[in-house]
């Protein structure tokens, strides 16, 4: 049996909103306040890639599944665009939450280097569904169609660059 004491208690991440109404805004950052225990200073700039829209980007430090209540906080205004990193720490995986309008909330646990990593049993039930959904699955599993629909309101539309937990995205 392990010692709990060689899991990591904090961790870090960002939380990148990509779209939000102006109107939105301050109740995102009440949200986060919520989760994370102090007000964050989201500096919200225009929305290249939506006209009307705003976008900021924050990195955050708590508790290991910050990432988590974080997406569970914002995921209540389905309008919204956005993506949340945990950082992997020692003993815990890291994770990666994307909201896109008209898919929902995707959840994948990343590595240290940002791979998605998918588990024995998952693979296992992706084989035994057949070689017919295969593809599809392991497209939902690395959620490839909500990078596909996050890819235009990454980077800030100016030449910006993200990177998620070591993977350039934008």
């Amino acid at each position: 049996m392990r010692n709990l004491n060689q899991f990591a208690e904090a961790t870090n991440g960002v939380v990148y909103v990509h779209s939000s109404p102006a109107a939105l805004c301050p109740h995102i950052e009440w949200a986060l306040t919520g989760v994370l225990g102090s007000a964050p200073d989201l500096e919200w700039s225009a929305q290249p890639a939506a006209p009307g829209l705003l976008r900021a980007e924050i990195e955050w430090v708590g508790p290991v599944g910050s990432g988590a209540r974080l997406a569970g906080a914002l995921r209540e205004w389905s309008m919204l665009r956005f993506e949340i990193t945990e950082d992997a720490s020692e003993g815990v995986d890291g994770e990666r939450f994307s909201h896109v309008p008209g898919l929902g909330l995707w959840r994948g646990s990343t590595s240290a280097n940002g791979d998605v990593v998918l588990g024995e049993q998952r693979l296992r039930a992706m084989l035994a569904a057949g070689a017919d959904s295969l593809a599809s699955e392991l497209e939902t599993a690395l959620g490839t169609a909500w990078d596909d629909a996050l890819e235009g309101f990454r980077g800030c539309g100016d030449g910006g660059h993200i990177t998620l937990l070591g993977r350039d995205v934008g």
